[in-house]
């Protein structure tokens, strides 16, 4: 890994798309950031992953990467892509490669901010490519984007450093082929109304809420569609959603936000694609949550242990259940949480007085400095 070369820019790399269902809100994500970077700071490479694999050097465009609709995202397309579209950045020639090939130079970028969302880049794949490479890269290494990523295994580590999660049994597509019956006996163990999930996605896809036995199958086969592994959770009935950020100081302290909650009304039963996506959809966000200050102080404290529990650098947002009673559950941890601007982890930090390009400089600043061996 080269160090950056005196009186020149830092060059970062911003690879978004990718060969997972989030490819659309990767590209929507990378063109709020490609915005909000400092050009006078930074030399910025905008590198796309297409959905075959292929690595392409993008225009950049916050304009083309912006959603329109659930059915209409912006796509990084390789097709009809050739040699003429490599462009000359710096001293950083990149091209359009083969499937799952990287450009070859794009170690010579100084740091690479991986706006992955999904398998194959905020799971723990591209992580180790760079690790192998000796890039420095904005977010979670290998094994915490890898547990964090899949959710069975989230709920395994944060039990065994005592943080409470809900109660839930994991399927895979071979034991349902093979063995629907003991499976749906295994589903009903952890009571209904219950949610089915894809065990490694996000954004909401594949996600469905089962309020009895009747309608379990067609839920687990949406998410098989999404991933061969289900997580089968029991819904956490009468709880309240508040989320939290998490952010590295430069000292390498995880420091929390004020948290927020969500409240999803109209149709939507449950926060789904629609309802954290696209704009006129009745959902609701408190920032900083309405919660007692105690139950507050207790949930940034569970925050930043979930972040640490994993091994988390960067960012993450940890997301909670919070009971009448004032009792804390962890729903999960997000190592590449959704990042535009109206984004909940943002907008948190906003409400702190971090606004989004002073954000985004942090962790392109954390991620400058940090070792590219064993940390």
């Amino acid at each position: 890994m080269n160090e950056p070369t005196p009186n020149r820019k830092p060059r970062v790399a911003v690879v978004f798309g990718g060969r997972s269902s989030e490819h659309g809100i990767s590209c929507v994500t990378a063109g709020s950031v490609l915005q909000a970077i400092d050009r006078d700071a930074y030399d910025v490479v905008p590198v796309g992953i297409a959905t075959d694999g292929r690595w392409v050097l993008e225009s950049g465009d916050p304009e083309r990467l912006r959603i329109e609709s659930a059915d209409k995202l912006p796509t990084v397309d390789s097709a009809g892509a050739s040699v003429a579209l490599s462009q000359h950045v710096g001293s950083t020639d990149l091209v359009v490669t083969e499937p799952a090939q990287p450009p070859r130079t794009l170690g010579e970028v100084d740091v690479v901010f991986p706006l992955l969302h999904g398998p194959w880049g905020e799971d723990g794949t591209i992580q180790g490519m760079f690790e192998m490479a000796g890039v420095r890269y904005v977010g979670a290494g290998v094994l915490a984007s890898a547990v964090s990523m899949d959710k069975a295994y989230m709920k395994i580590v944060l039990q065994a450093a005592g943080l409470p999660v809900m109660p839930s049994v994991t399927v895979t597509a071979r034991e349902w082929a093979n063995d629907a019956v003991g499976c749906r006996e295994r589903a009903a163990t952890v009571g209904y109304p219950l949610f089915v999930k894809p065990a490694r996605g996000g954004s909401s896809f594949g996600i469905s809420k089962v309020h009895d036995p009747s309608e379990l199958d067609d839920a687990v086969a949406e998410a098989l569609r999404h991933d061969p592994k289900v997580l089968v959770e029991v819904s956490a009935e009468g709880a309240r959603e508040v989320e939290c950020g998490v952010l590295q100081a430069l000292d390498g302290t995880p420091e929390t936000s004020v948290p927020a909650e969500l409240r999803v009304g109209g149709d939507h039963e449950f926060y789904d694609f629609e309802a954290k996506y696209l704009p006129g959809e009745q959902t609701e966000v408190d920032i900083p949550a309405n919660i007692p200050d105690d139950v507050t102080a207790q949930l940034r404290g569970l925050a930043a242990r979930a972040f640490e529990a994993v091994g988390c650098e960067g960012l993450a947002r940890v997301d909670f259940f919070v009971f009448p009673d004032g009792s804390l559950v962890v729903n999960e941890i997000n190592t590449m949480p959704g990042f535009t601007p109206t984004s909940m982890y943002p907008q948190m930090w906003a409400a702190g007085g971090l606004d989004y390009p002073a954000l985004v400089d942090r962790l392109i600043r954390l991620a400058l400095q940090r070792d590219t061996g064993l940390r």
